[in-house]
């Protein structure tokens, strides 16, 4: 007579219940714009991913889904609110560092972080450095840095550009009197079975001389800065960095970032999130913090 009992093994789980490998795609939070005249655009949120299904996970296993909020545009001086990380398992990506304000005599510095934002310009002297990308550390590198701020010459001449904040994929650019500088583009990826690009900087802010309409933001959901006018924010769920501003108002927020898990269909339970399939894979898609159950 059968009475229905599953046979396990001596020390182990249920057979055929070990452990698998899955792809995945972790972009945090985009940083805050600066600013005033000639604000900084704000860095994008990290960017990591595999492009195969190689990043082991154990089976049955819970595992608590981060996903990174964008940093608030700052008002005037000085410009400090990073995006949020975004954290799958042993997986964290670094906020976007947000862009900065102007300076007297010399900018304020962009601040580091995935990717880095950009330096605000000087009033009387030169622009702020450029915050770095890549920090923390970690290979390959989760982002780039942001551009300098752009000076003022000794009289005064009032030319208030902006660095642009770095993106996933390239650093942004260096404000060029008048010029303010552009975000760096984000990366590609399909993880989602459709090709989609995140991880944009957000340009830098100009003031009513600058011989731009809107400093572009990197591809990617960077935000464009603003030409005598706020800059607009980074894209919702990209991790785009927001665009500087142009006049006395507060730079555009960060968009917030995502985290998408793509699994062998067969391999996993349940999750939160949004769940579709393509092909033999399953997809599963965070906008917002949720659980990943392997």
């Amino acid at each position: 007579m059968s009475f229905g009992y599953r046979i396990l093994g001596f020390g182990g789980g249920v057979t055929g219940a070990g452990p698998y490998n899955v792809q995945y795609l972790v972009v945090a939070g985009g940083g805050g714009a600066g600013g005033g005249h000639g604000g900084g655009g704000g860095g994008a949120g990290g960017y990591r991913t595999v492009g195969t299904k190689s990043f082991e996970v154990a089976a049955a296993t819970p595992f608590t889904i981060q996903v990174g909020a964008g940093g608030s545009g700052s008002a005037e001086n000085p410009g400090i609110d990073p995006g949020e990380d975004s954290i799958f398992s042993t997986i964290t990506s670094a906020g976007g560092g947000s862009g900065n304000s102007y300076g007297v005599p010399t900018g304020q510095s962009g601040q580091d972080g995935g990717s880095g934002g950009g330096g605000g310009r000087g009033i009387y002297g030169p622009g702020g450095p450029a915050g770095s990308g890549n920090v923390p550390p970690v290979s390959p590198s989760q982002g780039n840095d942001g551009g300098a701020g752009g000076s003022e010459n000794p009289s005064g001449n009032p030319l208030r550009s902006g660095g642009g904040g770095g993106g996933a994929a390239q650093a942004g650019t260096a404000a060029s009197t008048p010029t303010a500088g552009v975000g760096g583009d984000g990366s590609p990826s399909t993880i989602s079975a459709s090709d989609v690009t995140r991880g944009g900087g957000g340009g830098g802010g100009t003031g009513p001389d600058g011989n731009q309409s809107n400093p572009a933001g990197g591809a990617g959901g960077g935000g464009a800065g603003g030409r005598h006018a706020p800059g607009q924010g980074g894209t919702a769920n990209t991790g785009g960095g927001g665009g500087g501003t142009g006049q006395n108002a507060a730079g555009g927020g960060g968009g917030s970032g995502i985290v998408i898990i793509r699994r062998e269909t067969a391999a996993s339970t349940s999750s939160s999130g949004t769940v579709t399939t393509s092909g033999t894979d399953t997809i599963h898609v965070f906008t917002s913090d949720g659980t990943f159950t392997s």
